[in-house]
């Protein structure tokens, strides 16, 4: 799909979006990192009941802020509900370009000038741990080996190239959540962020990958479990089927 010209201003005004369950030690601290790297970008705490006080503590952050700012959910209703709710806020607002980022640390609000850098020539920027100067610091083997195993599994079966399709910290640009159906998103999820990238390849926008520097999280727990790993390995099987048949019958169609 061809774009119109873009332009660095174009990128602004930027929404951070930042989904929370029991990460009230991780929030303020991410908060203060990332106004810290970019002084004029928005947050969106979208924070699921937490018991902790999360929802508490980005409350109060907002009053002080005004560039923070929260949307409660009565209920943990998975990553990829919290993300859809997040977009849709922003597209509700002025909002250019939106982006995804954990609470915990992983994601580095430093390397997020580069991924605003790479989405002024692209509809989708993410935050990659698998090219070139990429890198993931205190992962345990065993998560190591899931996460590769993970991309390389999907890149097989839906004939993707990217390398690192499961990756959560990504920009887009508006015209990518707008075109595409949020409603038809059902992954729930880090399934959610494969679904949302072959969403985005399928309606011809351009995705590119820049390396970041990938560190696990310090403060509280990983909320991967064996329920998230069964739904992007089942989903994606799925998907791989419907692309071949998809492709078959254009081939058939042309002969």
């Amino acid at each position: 799909m061809s774009q119109a010209p873009r332009g660095a201003q174009e990128i602004e005004p930027v929404l951070v979006v930042i989904p929370t369950y029991n990460e009230r030690e991780n929030l303020g601290p991410i908060l203060d990192r990332l106004h810290k790297a970019l002084p004029d970008v928005h947050v969106l705490v979208v924070d699921d009941g937490s018991p902790d006080g999360t929802g508490e503590l980005a409350d109060e952050r907002a009053a002080a802020d005004e560039r923070v700012h929260v949307l409660h959910r009565t209920e943990k209703a998975g990553l990829g509900a919290a993300y859809v709710a997040g977009f849709r806020w922003g597209l509700a607002r002025e909002y250019n370009t939106i982006v995804e980022m954990d609470a915990d640390g992983s994601h580095a609000p430093e390397d997020l000038p580069r991924l605003l850098d790479a989405v002024t020539d692209a509809d989708l920027s993410i935050g990659s741990r698998y090219v070139s100067g990429g890198s993931v610091v205190n992962w345990p083997f065993r998560r190591q080996f899931l996460s590769r195993g993970a991309n390389i599994y999907t890149q097989v079966a839906l004939g993707m190239r990217i390398r690192d399709i499961t990756a959560g910290f990504r920009a887009y640009r508006r015209e990518v959540l707008e075109k595409l159906e949020l409603a038809e998103v059902a992954s729930h999820g880090y399934c959610f962020q494969i679904d949302l990238t072959l969403r985005t390849a399928d309606a011809g926008f351009e995705i590119v990958e820049v390396p970041i520097t990938f560190t696990e999280r310090e403060i509280g727990e990983s909320k991967m479990s064996t329920s998230i790993i069964r739904e992007a390995f089942l989903r994606v099987a799925i998907w791989g089927v419907q692309r071949r048949v998809a492709q078959l019958r254009r081939l058939v169609k042309r002969s």
